[in-house]
This record gives structure tokens, C-alpha cells and sequence, in this order.
């Protein structure tokens, strides 16, 4: 659908199937009040006989990273005419690239997306000045252009003109001298964008095709097509093994739960020192009722996307194998539909997890932990990791205290959280470190098994994203154990920058960022 290459003469411009040129402006200097012309824009503009000071104070552009500004110029009628533009593009973008950080680029590859949607193709200098940010540059802005380039899979029995508007331009070509590491920029933005799209689209299917056992197929699928090895246990395999958690959510659906997990290790001739084994879990509800502890109708809405978590653990597996990662990278999916039904599990059971740790339920609209728990300790005895990463939709709590822009990350180990910081800050996918309050821990005591999952109703200790991540902390034993409540970020209720409505993909490029730096 989409295509990035670089080029290296704007002789480009006249082709003929060029719709489009792009160019950068930024912010006036602080001595200037014209916009800042960069790479080329002043070149392009006297070529096109246009007065850029003319053009953004007509358009109120001021150069922030993100705002876009189209010109659509009258096609030449005849032969001989003397318009300036004669044979160029008839579409020119100014695009604005703030200072050119990698977050204000990855705004203008987001925007100049959105901003040529319906051409065919379209050619740009934005990411054609050289030096040594060159790379990352290109990489944050290739990537801003793909992860807004992202359209929703839809079930419409036909599609329309308005519809052939929306779609992406087809082809997307840098101007400029690039090397091999620009090309290799290119190549890791295309990748990472790739894994961001596949958490969309698992994420965005309805729940009335999306069941555990068509997830677990999609899993089976992706990871043999990638050479990868899975395994995937149904409900006779997680009865005998004891995931009483996975059971008892599953308990109330139709649709049995399943556990899937896809396993990457590096070829042989990958050097073995310095590997880690990482193993990222991931709530996998593919639809979240509340169970008999039932949500209202709009809390419902959003519950297809309640398996992001699992979506975000396939997408990291699939895109460390792709890069050849030197790590060996497991994927856990646990899988179920939180239903009601007579077999659903109550307010007051006792459920007896994987390893054998009891837990009192007091609300079965926080089915996430049970399933995450019987997952974490599994992946404890039986995977040894180095490393153990949980990535969940989990509380509204998180949400609420940090909005949509931040995951709330838990550790203890402050290697990995400053790694798991570093990239945030490269993908621009956000985190902030939340404390693991150790006063807290009675909230998730028990005098009737060994934990109770949510907190007496009205006790003093609030903080329920904490009460989570200690609840969670149980089940991992001595390993190096990050958890990361994606709640807030995993949805979007609109179209902004890079984030797309529905599901945002979030997560994918921030593990896919710390697995690439990882030594």
C-alpha cells in the first residue's frame, strides 16, 4: 500500500505521477517574524514563484510541529503557458517541524499523512538535511507518517468515492543523498509502524469475530509464518495444569479461554553473549463484560479492545524476530472472554491459581490480574527469564491519575526502568514510574485464601493501579518483573498526531525500542 525510498535529484518533481510536494517550515527565529525555511522550502518556493511570508500569514501558520497547510494550484491549460509551476506538482504541503525533534518530526510525518490522503504520489524534503541526527530524523518521521497512514479494517459491504479520499497516498519518497543508515532508519521505522498496525488491527476487530480461540489462531498463523514456535493450550491443557485463573474467567463464555505462547530464539549464528531471555505477558480479554459484577453499557463500548495487552506481546515477538534481534523473546497470551453465564465465577469464590496460591475474588470486573497471574507464575517455573515484562489494559485508576498520554510503569529494578524510560522517550510512546507501595500490601491480604485481587470495598489505601501491581508482584518470584498499565494510552477517543480512534497500538514500538538496546 505504502512505499518509502530516497532519491537523489528533485528532477523528481517533474514526473509527471507526482501529486504532491511537501515542505518543512519551523518557527520564526526569535529576531525574525517570517517563518523559518528549511531544507530546500526556500529553493522549492522561488522555484513555484510563491511568497512563503505571504502564504503562512494568509494561513495563520506559525511552523509548530504537526500543522499542515495544502496549496492546490491551477493545472497549466495549453501549450506555452508562463505559470511558474508549469509541469511541477499542482499540490504543495507546508508542513510545520517545530525544532526537528524526533517527537515534532514524527507530528509532521503524522500530519503531511493525513494532509495527502487520496494522492497517488508524493514526494518530500523534510528529512533531507544531512548531519548525524539524520538517521533518527528520517526514522521519526517515516514512522509519524505510517502510524497516522493507518486506516481502521472495516466490514462495509462496498466501499465509495469518499472512502478512495480517505486512503493513504500510495507512495512516499524522500528527496535527498541518503546512506546506508538513513536506508536503515527507513527500514526500522517501516518495521516498527508494522507492529504498531497489527496491535490496531487485532485490537479494532469486533469481539463477534474476535474470540480466544480466533486470536489463538491468529497467533498460530503470524508466528509460523514468521518460523517461530507456538503452543497453544485449551481447556483440558489448562485444567490439568491448574490455571485457575484463565478458567475461571473464561468460565461464563461460550467461547472457551486459551493460553498461547510464541517463542523467538536467535539462530546459531547469533553471538550468545549478552543474550537475555525476555518474556512479555499480555491480558488477553477479548471481551470484557465485568462479568456478574457487570459494567454499564458505555464502559462496555470500548472491551473489544480489552486484549491489547496480548496484542502488544504478539506484535513484540514477531517484530524482534524481524530485526534479527540477538535476544530470545517469548510471548505469553492468555486468553478469555469475560462473560456471565451459570457457570460464571462469583464475589466471594476462592480460586486457586497456577503454582497454587489462592485467591479471594471480591469483583469480577477485575478479571485481569486473575488471568495475568496464573500467566506470570507459569512463566516464572517454567520459562526462566532474565527478564519478565507485563503489558495489560488493567485499571481505570491508572487513567484516571495519568491521563491518555502515559503508561504507569511498576518496578523495582532501576536498570530496567531506566531502560524501559530511555524508550519511551526514543518511541514516543510515554511512561511515568509509579511507586510499589509496600504500606499498601495489606489491600491485597486475604483471612480466607492467601490474596485477595481488589481491596475491601471503602478500606483506606485507594491507589488501585498500586493495589494491582502489588497484587501482580506475587506471581513473579525473584525475577526482574516490570508491569505496564496500559489503560490509558491503549485507546483514543480521536485522531491526534500519530494516535489513530480506537485502538492506538500503544506499546509495540516502546518494547520493540528496549529489546534493539538492550545489552
Amino acid at each position: 500500500m505504502l512505499a518509502t525510498g530516497a532519491v537523489a535529484s528533485t528532477e523528481l518533481l517533474n514526473d509527471p505521477r507526482v501529486d504532491a510536494l511537501a515542505l518543512p517550515v519551523a518557527p520564526a527565529a526569535p529576531d525574525e517574524t517570517d517563518l523559518q525555511p528549511r531544507a530546500g522550502t526556500a529553493d522549492a518556493a522561488a522555484r513555484y514563484g510563491l511568497d512563503l511570508a505571504e502564504v503562512a500569514e494568509r494561513a495563520r501558520l506559525s511552523g509548530a510541529a504537526g500543522e499542515a497547510y495544502t496549496l492546490q494550484l491551477p493545472r497549466p491549460i495549453g501549450r506555452g503557458t508562463d505559470l511558474p509551476w508549469a509541469g511541477l506538482p499542482n499540490h504543495v504541503v507546508l508542513v510545520g517541524v517545530g525544532s526537528g525533534t524526533p517527537d515534532e518530526l514524527r507530528r509532521a510525518g503524522a500530519a503531511l499523512a493525513r494532509a495527502t490522503r487520496g494522492l497517488d504520489r508524493v514526494v518530500t524534503s523534510m528529512a533531507s538535511e544531512g548531519g548525524p541526527g539524520a538517521p533518527s530524523a528520517v526514522r521519526a518521521l517515516v514512522e509519524g507518517y505510517l502510524l497516522a497512514a493507518y486506516d481502521v479494517p472495516t466490514s462495509a459491504s462496498s466501499t465509495d468515492e469518499a472512502t478512495a479520499r480517505r486512503r493513504p497516498a500510495r507512495e512516499l519518497v524522500l528527496l535527498g543523498r541518503h546512506g546506508v543508515r538513513v536506508a536503515n532508519a527507513v527500514e526500522d521505522a517501516v518495521r516498527d509502524a508494522a507492529a504498531t498496525w497489527l496491535v490496531r488491527d487485532l485490537a479494532n476487530t469486533p469481539s463477534s469475530t474476535k474470540n480466544p480461540a480466533w486470536l489463538a489462531e491468529q497467533a498460530v498463523r503470524l508466528g509460523s509464518e514468521a518460523g517461530l514456535t507456538v503452543q497453544v493450550r485449551g481447556p483440558k491443557e489448562l485444567a490439568a495444569e491448574g490455571f485457575g485463573g484463565i478458567l475461571a474467567v473464561g468460565a461464563g463464555s461460550a467461547s472457551p479461554p486459551r493460553l498461547v505462547t510464541v517463542d523467538y530464539t536467535p539462530s546459531g549464528d547469533a553471538p550468545a553473549r549478552g543474550r537475555r531471555h525476555v518474556v512479555v505477558v499480555g491480558k488477553g480479554i477479548t471481551y470484557d463484560t465485568g462479568g456478574l459484577s457487570i459494567k454499564p453499557r458505555e464502559a462496555m463500548v470500548p472491551m473489544k479492545t480489552d486484549m491489547a495487552g496480548a496484542a502488544v506481546a504478539l506484535a513484540t515477538v514477531l517484530g524482534a524476530a524481524a530485526a534479527g534481534s540477538q535476544h530470545r523473546v517469548t510471548a505469553v497470551l492468555p486468553l478469555a472472554e469475560n462473560h456471565f453465564g451459570g457457570a460464571s465465577y462469583r464475589p466471594g469464590d476462592v480460586l486457586r491459581l497456577y503454582g497454587g496460591r489462592t485467591v479471594e475474588i471480591a469483583n469480577t470486573d477485575a478479571e485481569g490480574r486473575l488471568v495475568l497471574g496464573d500467566a506470570l507464575a507459569w512463566a516464572d517455573a517454567e520459562l526462566d527469564p532474565d527478564v519478565l515484562i507485563d503489558v495489560a489494559t488493567l485499571t481505570g485508576a491508572a487513567s484516571l491519575g495519568l491521563g491518555r498520554q502515559h503508561a504507569a510503569l511498576y518496578s523495582a529494578d532501576e536498570r530496567l526502568i531506566s531502560a524501559l524510560e530511555a524508550a519511551a522517550a526514543e518511541s514516543g510512546e510515554a511512561v511515568w514510574h509509579m511507586p510499589l507501595v509496600e504500606e499498601y500490601l495489606p489491600a491485597v491480604r486475604s483471612h480466607v485464601a492467601d490474596l485477595r485481587h481488589v481491596p475491601i470495598d471503602g478500606s483506606e489505601f485507594g491507589g488501585g493501579s498500586i493495589t494491582a501491581a502489588l497484587f501482580l508482584r506475587e506471581f513473579v518470584g525473584k525475577r526482574t518483573w516490570a508491569h505496564l498499565d496500559i489503560a490509558g494510552p491503549a485507546r483514543s477517543t480521536s485522531d491526534k498526531h500519530e494516535v489513530t480512534e480506537g485502538a492506538t497500538g500503544y506499546g509495540a514500538r516502546l518494547l520493540l525500542r528496549y529489546l534493539a538496546a538492550l545489552r
